[in-house]
């Protein structure tokens, strides 16, 4: 497939943005090349400025759950468009949303709409100071919770030591309230715990990371991460901007039967249009302003295309739980296919899979974490990318992150993809 009218647009954008991109993963800085700039999309398809169509493994990084342009939340958002694009005041349609939102997911009383995930893990971490009257907090090593300077923070020299910054900007002040574990290893997070008596507000963790590839966790390491919170009066924040509303109707709560104390939620919950929210029992909840002393506000918070679009996409789930059932046999289909061919051509690699999210890692080891993800050997993934993208299939431009699958996606769609994988792998 040629590209050359993206490369033409990219070079105009490198004029007038930084980098040429408004998000750097899209850059293809890990995979070299130009950016495919894409025109339009539909169910599960791609369509770039060159007229190429694309199998879309990436879906807007995860919103699209029912595909691209599904058509219910396409209507609610032109009818709605027609009424007012946004007016800084309530709507009904909030309170709609947010009720069917806390009737799909457990554990949670009340919600509270934002514009991104990144805006949703930042005020879940206000929430979590106010409220714990503490200021430290544990991450996770390779976990994402956006690009607020909290969680921009690298690793330190070993368990009780304080991480420092990976981004200029970021302060050294900023960085000495934010520890960082290694995830599924509940042994290091009870040394931070324990070095830190009395100090540590909240746990934040993506209950699957998505952020190191697709990385589920281990058999009781977020059982073991609720018993230590409950234990040293800690909050667990669930950072499922990724998995809420994707995993299951009730996201990873529901699907492990594990209770955070505050969720967070982006993707899939606004439809495509830019939203992000953050949850919690009502005790919590109340404590933000106007009701409670932590202050957290936007102005285009609870915006009524989003909304609009939000609530038509969880209508959707809601009524169709069998859904999720779908997306797990294809994601294991695919996974089950690529298994086969890449064992048949003698390539290095391992799969992980949970519900409808899985990746490729190119290394034999089992990967559990950001260290072992890490492993993976990226040349390979380099020309595995490009492979793809010759045979009309987009993924991620990188090797930490996890695909998604669309119910969108048909098992002709699947069968093709894993005889482009056939051919791709034998070249290496």
């Amino acid at each position: 497939m040629l590209y050359k009218r993206s490369s033409q647009l990219f070079a105009e954008a490198e004029k007038v943005i930084p980098g040429g991109v408004n998000s750097p993963v899209r850059a293809f800085k890990a995979v070299g090349g130009t950016p495919i700039f894409v025109k339009s999309a539909k169910g599960a398809y791609l369509y770039d400025e060159d007229g190429n169509r694309l199998i879309d493994y990436i879906n807007s990084w995860g919103p699209m759950i029912l595909g691209h342009a599904y058509e219910p939340v396409v209507q609610a958002v032109i009818e709605k468009a027609k009424l007012g694009t946004s007016f800084g005041m309530p709507t009904e349609l909030e309170t709609q949303i947010a009720a069917l939102a806390v009737a799909m997911v457990p554990n949670i009383d009340k919600i509270r709409f934002v514009n991104s995930g990144t805006e949703a893990c930042m005020s879940a971490v206000r929430l979590a100071r106010g409220f714990a009257k503490k200021d430290k907090i544990i991450k996770f090593a390779g976990c994402y919770h956006g690009h607020s300077d909290s969680f921009l923070i690298q690793a330190g020299s070993g368990a009780i030591t304080f991480g420092s910054p990976n981004s200029p900007g970021v302060t050294a002040g900023t960085a000495k309230d934010t520890l960082l574990a290694t995830y599924n290893d509940l042994e290091n997070v009870a040394a931070l715990i324990e070095a830190n008596k009395n100090e540590i507000a909240a746990i934040i963790v993506e209950p699957v990371a998505g952020n190191m590839g697709c990385i589920p966790p281990n058999k009781g390491f977020l059982e073991g991460l609720r018993q230590m919170c409950t234990d040293n009066d800690i909050l667990l924040i669930f950072d499922e901007v990724m998995t809420g509303f994707r995993l299951a109707a009730g996201g990873v709560q529901e699907l492990l039967n594990v209770n955070a104390d505050i969720v967070c939620f982006g993707k899939v919950i606004g439809g495509g249009l830019p939203v992000g929210a953050f949850a919690a029992r009502a005790e919590i909840m109340d404590y933000l302003a106007p009701l409670g002393p932590v202050y957290q506000a936007g102005t285009l918070s609870g915006n009524p295309l989003a909304m609009a679009a939000g609530l038509a996409m969880l209508q959707a789930l809601d009524s169709d739980r069998a859904i999720f059932k779908r997306l797990e046999d294809k994601t294991a289909y695919l996974a089950a296919g690529i298994d086969k061919v890449l064992k048949a051509n003698n390539v290095t690699f391992t799969i992980n899979t949970i519900g409808s999210m899985i990746s490729i890692h190119f290394d034999a080891a089992r990967v559990v974490d950001f260290q072992t993800a890490a492993n993976g050997d990226n040349e390979t993934f380099r020309k595995f990318f490009h492979g793809l993208l010759q045979e009309g299939i987009y993924i991620a431009p990188s090797a930490y992150e996890t695909w998604f699958i669309t119910d969108a996606l048909t098992y002709e769609d699947l069968d093709f993809t894993i005889r482009a994988i056939d051919k791709i792998s034998k070249t290496f």
